[in-house]
């Protein structure tokens, strides 16, 4: 049963921002995929150096949004100035390795350029992998040194904690680079074939939030490493298909119910130059999901999940000998979450997060895994730690205390007394970094407001500007300014009560009194949220302009919600996040100002399954869909992520049948538009390929559009460009315009 509407559709209305009637340009493919970027100057992973007197930053370059730059800025007042200039070092950028492309992709890097950087724990050096090599930024003086020039990549490059070493993966190995005798100390030999030292496999890296396989103690006396065995996972044939031709990778791909890489720990000693295996125990079908140091480096933490991700256990391990011992189990019915929040401090204890009272909060623990006491309470998740104060007892962390479609950062007291403070203002979305005392790097935007980087002192007063990026005439959207529209945010009710957050949009020029064709843009999958109050994507603006109502809705399972919401899905994908979609889909038909029938749907890789899935739905007659990357048969995708949500094949064969798109596709409704990546590692082509045959074989027509050379995603201003058109052009014909 639909529940009520909490929101009427007479609030919905055009706000658009102050301006003058000139900045009244209509929008274009052309020039949302060009030169500079409408975001404006957007400073992208910003950081506070360890000692606080500067802040570093990458930004996009203004000749090639696609290459960054590193940027620095006191803390104390003076203008930016560009630390690492990209081009300059590297002016040929070249091809990157196999591996290289593998682990960016891993990551959601696009961009060239400098796409990361790290400090030392005393703030003297930032390290900057750039196009394969390695270079070191000296703060004192500006200089930057090059310590790689190799035909291999080096890879997952750091710098110590106290700035004497320089380290990196290089051919399967990790290497280690004495910055006094400026000479390479190889750490390991061995890496060849199926066998990986220090690098987080496929599983980390696409669904573990681990991007790294090995750790520094801070006293850097040790090196924790993965030792990576692939030698039992699956070998799939993918093609991958260039425009200049297709080459045949034989990718090791760890199918659900299939064998994953056996996961080792390594300890290696600097002092003595020998390593020691850590002990994980007998059973080596386990996910190393977190690995951590004790502040005083005689701890090793290591984050054992089970294979069916209902047990979390932290192991606490003696470096120089290898031997662990059990700290703390945290078991779940359903799922347990991996998170950044665990935390060592200084007295032996740890912070650690669970859900374990329907929501996602804050624990401390003494050394010994006895509980002290719960730091954070309430109806509502937290977000993530962003920093601990022992001396003053306060820890500040991330969270959307007033409502998911905010985030804000929030400090509270350690012993778990009196309530948090918000910190930040506002009604939109920040992204923190929380230096010493609680002083800290702000990204905040909300849907009026682009993205901005302001340093903030423990109040939330701004001390200085980053990157203000303010929406004025030098900013290169102020001549779309005058047709800017801003989201509508409601509620409407599940079957089950829970509240699902939406928001909606309305082209330029609104008029309620007309009937308009609408567009559901959908991701649907669990882990993910797309109802916020942030800057909104200005492609997806192109949508507005050829007057169209584009509506999204976070169903069940989406992220930044109570246990019991995000667990809803779990063993049955495909069923209550669909049911959900179709709840909005109803609540949007019943608009006034929406033509019930023209309305199509979009998404892409979770989004495309449900794209897949809805089409497929008679409830839900839907005249158009666009279905990219899709998932169409779950047996097909890795084992982290599918098995935790879905359990083996061999377990839940009734689920992973129900959700099989093939087996749905007499069913379909409406013109369908795929599109995938012929090279994608991630999603393979293959799940595509199925759906195409499989409506090639029942004659029905589609239309199609694959992207020779591309991954998961569709890279590049030119590719992007074509992207677009092609999903105009199609709603276009399928669906009309505003003005039909």
């Amino acid at each position: 049963m639909k529940a009520s509407l909490l929101v009427a559709a007479s609030t919905v209305a055009l706000i658009a921002l102050a301006s003058p009637a000139s900045a009244q340009e209509h929008l274009t493919p052309e020039r949302v995929f060009a030169n500079p970027s409408l975001n404006g100057p957007t400073a992208r992973a910003v950081t506070l150096s360890p000692d606080g007197e500067l802040v570093a930053y990458l930004l996009p370059r203004q000749d090639d949004v696609d290459v960054l730059d590193l940027w620095a800025a006191p803390v104390e007042g003076g203008e930016p100035f560009r630390l690492v200039d990209a081009r300059a070092l590297v002016p040929d950028a070249g091809d990157l390795s196999e591996a290289e492309v593998a682990r960016r992709e891993r990551m959601r890097i696009s961009q060239r350029g400098v796409v990361e950087y790290a400090w030392d724990d005393q703030g003297r050096f930032i390290l900057t992998p750039l196009e394969g090599d390695v270079f070191l930024a000296n703060r004192e003086d500006g200089s930057v040194r090059r310590l790689t020039e190799t035909e291999a990549d080096e890879i997952d490059a750091k710098v110590s904690p106290q700035g004497n070493y320089v380290s990196w993966v290089r051919d399967q190995d990790l290497v280690v680079y004495d910055l006094t005798n400026s000479r390479e100390i190889p750490i390991t030999y061995d890496g060849e074939g199926t066998t990986t030292w220090a690098t987080a496999e496929f599983i980390a890296q696409e669904e573990m939030d681990r991007d790294t396989g090995y750790w520094w103690s801070p006293n850097e006396r040790f090196i924790a490493m993965t030792r990576v065995d692939e030698s039992g996972v699956d070998i799939i044939p993918r093609l991958d298909i260039q425009g200049s031709g297709a080459t045949t990778i034989e990718q090791r791909y760890p199918r659900a119910g299939r064998p994953n890489a056996v996961v080792q720990v390594w300890v290696h000693d600097m002092d003595v130059g020998d390593r020691r295996q850590v002990d994980l125990g007998e059973n080596e079908d386990i996910y190393v999901a977190r690995v951590d140091w004790s502040n005083d480096s005689r701890t090793l933490y290591v984050q054992r999940q089970s294979r069916d991700q209902r047990t979390l256990e932290l192991l606490a391990v003696n470096p120089r000998t290898g031997e662990s011992r059990l700290v703390l189990t945290e078991t779940n019915e359903h799922w347990v979450e991996l998170t950044h929040d665990f935390t060592p401090l200084d007295d032996g204890g740890f912070l650690w997060s669970s859900d374990r009272d329907g929501n996602l909060h804050l624990y401390r623990y003494g050394a010994d895994g006895a509980l002290i006491n719960q730091v954070t309470q309430g109806d509502w998740p937290i977000r993530g730690v962003e920093r601990v104060d022992e001396a003053a007892g306060l820890v500040w962390f991330g969270g959307s205390v007033e409502d998911p479609t905010q985030q804000h950062l929030y400090v509270t007291a350690l012993d778990g007394s009196g309530e948090p403070r918000q910190v930040t203002s506002g009604q939109g979305w920040w992204t923190i970094d929380v230096g010493e005392g609680g002083v800290f790097v702000g990204n905040y935007s909300d849907p009026s407001t682009p993205p901005n980087t302001a340093l903030y002192g423990t109040d939330g007063q701004r001390l200085r500007w980053i990157e203000a990026n303010a929406l004025d005439e030098s900013h290169p959207y102020w001549p779309y300014v005058g047709r800017h529209t801003t989201p509508t945010y409601g509620t409407i009710q599940a079957e089950d009560g829970s509240d699902l957050w939406y928001q909606i949009l309305t082209p330029p020029d609104f008029d309620p009194a007309r009937r308009y064709p609408a567009i559901v843009e959908v991701y649907g999958g669990p882990g993910v949220q797309r109802v916020t109050r942030g800057w909104q994507s200005i492609a997806s603006r192109l949508y507005l302009e050829a007057g169209y109502v584009v509506f999204r809705l976070d169903n069940r399972g989406s992220s930044n919600r109570s246990a019991d919401f995000q667990t809803a899905l779990d063993r049955h994908l495909g069923t209550v996040e669909v049911d959900d979609q179709l709840t909005g889909l109803e609540w949007l038909r019943s608009q006034p100002f929406v033509d019930p029938e023209r309305v199509g749907v979009t998404g892409w890789s979770y989004g495309g399954f449900m794209t897949l899935m809805m089409m497929t739905d008679p409830r839900f007659n839907l005249a158009a869909g666009a279905s990219g990357a899709p998932v169409s048969e779950w047996s097909l995708y890795d084992t982290h992520y599918t098995e935790r949500f879905m359990g083996t094949p061999e377990g839940n064969a009734e689920g992973y049948a129900a959700s099989d798109v093939l087996n749905r596709l007499e069913n379909l409704e409406g013109r369908l538009l795929i599109m995938h990546g012929m090279a994608d590692d991630n999603v393979i082509f293959e799940h595509a390929t199925r759906v195409i045959n499989g409506l090639q074989e029942r004659s029905q027509p589609f239309e199609m559009m694959l992207w020779p050379g591309q991954r998961h995603g569709v890279r590049g201003n030119p590719r992007q460009l074509l992207q677009w058109r092609t999903w105009l052009d199609f709603f276009g014909r399928e669906l009309g315009s505003g003005e039909d």
